[in-house]
């Protein structure tokens, strides 16, 4: 029989719970008072920043090496759960950075890791990841955006959608075709800066939840970026996006992990404050199952997602099928959880008096944003397939 330092492998370490506490209580005092006015403005959550840029929580994942954390692929997923229990659109601030940034420390070379992973350390701005295009969604490599070399630049035109945090962001990673005539093996990446001349936005999508983390096109009207700005070789764009996604749909699972949590928690508190039929509803069978479910599912979904974060952190061979597996998962599961939270406040819960209603919407895009659930499937079955 194996000895008991064998079950330590299904248990956080001190040190990840102790991260855990901490930020739980920074989300709690400083970003969750603010949570229902930035959905109820759709306003871009600045004391969140503010408040994770300060305690170096707003990007652990970048390297030591370039002024970062050097955090582990958990500790980001324990950032990103616990601010996303207090505030969906808050925990976009380390999730996206994480998505824009990953690319470059995956493929870039030594001096763009340099500036760019380190002007991300450093606080000097935020990352965006801009591979959507308004006729290239799920079908990513079927994207219009140009890159011409002129000289020692590239010349950009296009047009990117549904890029969060457009607009606040400084640097964006940008997929755009380099050869045309070779679908995704002719796809190049690059960063791109705000200040470029020939950048600008369009205005904020209008949506259903994640109010607070801006939604914009981007426009790119004859960009000259210099040569040494493109993420790794000409025509490695494509690769580099899809073993971004395998590291960051982890990231996507933990925000549903914290969206699913925030809502257990209040509705577990509510049903024991609420009365009906001379006691607290948290009395009846029919609530206590709820319960149940609801937090079986989601204790299940936290297991596959760390289990992910875990292939993440070693950049495991099966890391696709399981980046995969737990964003799927997790996002149906949160969908799930949120829609029995709000059943279970009854009318309260339908109204914008409660959180609920909020993280019932807010869950809803975890479904379908870096890939959606159907072609999460898609992807687990490749995987399945290969043998």
């Amino acid at each position: 029989m194996a000895g008991n330092a064998d079950f330590d492998l299904f248990r956080t370490s001190e040190e990840h719970e102790m991260l855990r506490d901490a930020v739980r209580s920074l989300a709690e005092a400083k970003i969750a008072p603010f949570a229902a006015e930035v959905d109820e403005q759709g306003r871009f959550p600045q004391e969140a920043r503010d408040a994770l840029e300060a305690n170096d929580l707003h990007a652990i994942h970048v390297p030591e090496a370039y002024d970062g954390s050097g955090a582990d692929a958990l500790s980001t997923v324990i950032v990103i759960e616990e601010v996303a229990r207090v505030c969906a659109s808050s925990s976009l601030i380390p999730a996206v950075n994480k998505l824009g940034s990953m690319p470059v420390q995956i493929s870039g070379s030594e001096e763009l890791k340099a500036k760019y992973l380190g002007a991300l350390a450093r606080k000097e701005g935020m990352f965006s990841y801009a591979l959507s295009e308004p006729e290239a969604g799920s079908d990513a490599a079927g994207m219009k955006t140009r890159a011409v070399r002129d000289g020692d630049s590239y010349v950009l035109n296009g047009v990117k959608r549904w890029i969060t945090n457009a607009g606040v962001s400084e640097f964006y990673t940008v997929m755009a075709v380099t050869d045309p005539d070779k679908r995704s093996r002719g796809i190049s990446a690059f960063v791109v800066e705000k200040s470029d001349e020939g950048v600008s936005f369009g205005a904020p999508e209008k949506k259903l939840g994640i109010k607070g983390s801006p939604t914009r096109e981007v426009y790119f009207d004859n960009v000259r970026v210099p040569a040494d700005r493109m993420i790794g070789e000409e025509g490695t764009g494509f690769t580099t996006a899809m073993k971004t996604l395998d590291h960051t749909r982890v990231t996507i699972a933990a925000q549903a992990l914290g969206i699913a949590q925030g809502a257990l928690d209040y509705a577990k508190g509510y049903v024991q404050e609420r009365r009906q039929f001379g006691k607290a509803i948290a009395d009846f069978q029919g609530i206590q199952f709820m319960l149940a479910d609801m937090a079986m599912k989601l204790e299940a979904a936290r297991q596959i997602t760390y289990a992910a974060a875990a292939r993440s952190e070693r950049n495991d061979r099966d890391l696709t099928f399981f980046g995969a597996a737990a964003k799927c998962y997790a996002s149906d599961v949160a969908m799930e959880i949120t829609t029995d939270a709000v059943q279970l406040l009854g009318g309260y819960g339908y109204t914008r008096d409660y959180p609920v209603e909020r993280m019932m919407r807010d869950a809803k895009i975890t479904q379908i944003y870096e890939g959606t659930n159907q072609v999460q499937r898609v992807v687990m079955a490749r995987q399945l397939l290969k043998g």
